[in-house]
């Protein structure tokens, strides 16, 4: 069991290079491997960045009968792709469960203080993922400020961290764990716990000793565009 099977909506959170929609992405193929029989979904609601998005994904996702969700125009050279009206059915169908990807920062946070009385019905988790090895977030106080933006715009309280500090395929054991101290620090400073490291699948954490238990492998989903 991981934190993503502890809600009926997952709504993943963070500064731009996060790795938010990976995540994403792979939250929703862990809900849906640990209950096959649930119908569950993710809604891209990135509209802000084009570049790193779950819709990246959708194949991958749909094959494991997953639903995905899309934003109006995704994928086309359309420069303000808008959100689906679809996004809606977590909200009405109580069958569904799933995972929310969020754009980058404030301007992406004010998605959700738009739906803040249709989440009031939903027993939903707010989780921002932080990488470390990204400027704004690199060192408690800026995550500490992050927080304090994400949370205004969205009108909600962030549950939890997710540790993602990541280089990719280029991680060192090292990194993730100098990040999960810089994540306790701001922790501390916030009142929010970490609830979850991320690791990708091909990076062996077994010469460190993390104080986060819960760690999620992750599967690379998204090809990146620089």
């Amino acid at each position: 069991m991981s934190i993503f099977d502890d809600k009926r909506l997952n709504i993943i959170i963070g500064a731009y290079g996060s790795g938010k929609s990976e995540i994403s992405v792979n939250a929703a193929r862990i809900m849906k491997e640990s209950k096959p029989e649930n119908k569950v979904l993710i809604a891209d609601m990135d509209i802000v960045n084009p570049f790193y998005r779950s819709a990246d994904a959708a194949k991958k996702l749909e094959d494991l009968d997953i639903r995905v969700v899309l934003p109006s125009y995704a994928g086309s050279n359309v420069d303000a792709p808008v959100l689906s009206g679809e996004m809606y059915v977590i909200f009405d169908d109580e069958s569904y469960s799933g995972v929310f990807d969020i754009g980058g920062e404030d301007m992406g946070a004010n998605v959700l203080g738009s739906l803040k009385s249709r989440l009031e019905g939903v027993d939903a988790g707010l989780y921002m993922a932080v990488n470390t090895l990204r400027p704004f977030t690199s060192d408690a106080i800026g995550i500490a400020q992050m927080v304090h933006e994400l949370q205004e715009a969205a009108r909600m309280k962030i549950t939890g961290f997710i540790n993602n500090t990541n280089l990719l395929e280029e991680t060192t054991p090292e990194q993730i764990l100098e990040g999960e101290g810089i994540i306790l620090e701001a922790s501390k400073l916030t009142g929010i716990p970490l609830l979850a490291t991320t690791v990708m699948e091909n990076v062996d954490i077994s010469s460190i000793n993390l104080e986060c238990k819960e760690i999620i492998t992750l599967k690379r989903t998204i090809e990146y565009n620089y």
